[in-house]
């Protein structure tokens, strides 16, 4: 019996067959320096910069692996935007090419990882080979900007801004007396058509106070009766 157990390890010790672990595309995401790291199995590395979620989304952190893969995949969330070479690691989220290579560096997505569209494509026949282990790590680092629309580090306004700024307040101030001069204005305006009476004759009397100035001087042709009394205004 004992003879027979060791003829039957030795047995299936012969026929075991190894099965080598299966190599896979190692992919590093930084959300604080938005950069990927690719290290494929053939030996070659990639750096690449990508853009993650912009302020008010969130790209997920963690350890992942891919759940799916579409060459053209259009978001039924955000009115159906393309998504090339999406790459699925965890629900609707997904590493997949974008058109707007200015954007790639600063986080502007909804959520996904973005790539530019050959990189994509580069790192999409690469995980559809080998396939990927994903890990994405760090704080993402939002710019700030200003009314010069220009980005400053650590948030401190340049000088730029600052002349923007006093531009801004001496046009408010200027802004300011027209409207003044305007009230005044139209005040003198009001007040002349309200201490004015009309005579019998076409003229009208300035009153002074609450006796009428009779003299030549305070008689004052100014329009016919008749005519729209607004357009003593315009």
């Amino acid at each position: 019996m004992r003879f027979f157990a060791l003829l039957m390890v030795l047995i299936a010790s012969t026929l075991m067959i190894t099965v080598p672990a299966r190599a896979a595309v190692d992919i590093s995401v930084d959300l604080s320096s938005q950069t990927m790291h690719v290290q494929a199995d053939n030996g070659a590395t990639y750096e690449w910069p990508v853009s993650s979620a912009r302020r008010g989304y969130i790209t997920p952190r963690g350890n992942y692996h891919v759940q799916r893969m579409e060459t053209m995949h259009y978001s039924h969330e955000y009115d159906m935007a393309p998504m090339p070479h999406s790459i699925f690691f965890r629900g609707g989220y997904a590493i997949h090419g974008g058109y707007s290579a200015a954007s790639m560096g600063v986080p502007r997505s909804h959520g996904c990882v973005r790539l530019s569209s050959a990189n994509a494509a580069t790192l999409f026949a690469l995980v559809r080979q080998e396939g990927a282990r994903i890990h994405i790590t760090g704080e993402p680092r939002f710019p700030v900007y200003t009314a010069s629309r220009r980005v400053h580090k650590h948030g401190h306004p340049s000088l730029s801004h600052k002349r923007y700024m006093a531009k801004l307040r001496a046009h408010k101030r200027y802004l300011a007396r027209l409207h003044n001069r305007s009230m005044a204005r139209n005040h003198r305006r009001f007040a002349y058509a309200h201490h004015h009476h009309r005579t019998g004759n076409g003229h009208y009397l300035a009153y002074t106070g609450n006796h009428a100035a009779h003299s030549a001087p305070a008689q004052v042709k100014v329009r016919n009766w008749q005519l729209n009394p607004l357009q003593f205004f315009q």
